[in-house]
């Protein structure tokens, strides 16, 4: 998965995907339940059934602090869903069943 380092790279990542959800994950290094779900998250990423549909990136919270808290993000993780450009949907804590079922809802929207 692509890490988004500025809110320069987060912006472009989103605007470039247009008509596809944009499935961002904030984590840090130091979070236990970041590491747990992670290799889940990267599973996810690569789903045959998603490919083309969503896209999936990760934003490191104490390398860009800028996009953490332009949306407000306050616990990790938090997992953030965008369709072309908007945020349509969030997931906060390492719910991956939870996750799976918005990412659904919204694909089942495109």
């Amino acid at each position: 998965m692509k890490e988004l380092d500025t809110i320069e790279e987060f912006n472009d990542f989103l605007n470039d995907n247009p008509g596809k959800l944009v499935v961002i994950d904030f984590f840090a290094t130091w979070c236990g339940p970041c590491q747990f779900i992670g290799p889940y998250v990267e599973q996810l990423a690569e789903a045959d059934k998603l490919k083309g549909k969503a896209v999936f990136a990760k934003v490191d919270v104490d390398k860009n602090d800028d996009a953490s808290a332009e949306y407000g993000v306050e616990a990790m993780p938090t997992f953030m869903l965008f369709l072309n450009g908007s945020k349509v949907d969030s997931v906060r804590g390492a719910d991956i069943r939870k996750l799976i079922t918005k990412i659904e809802t919204q694909i089942s929207k495109l």
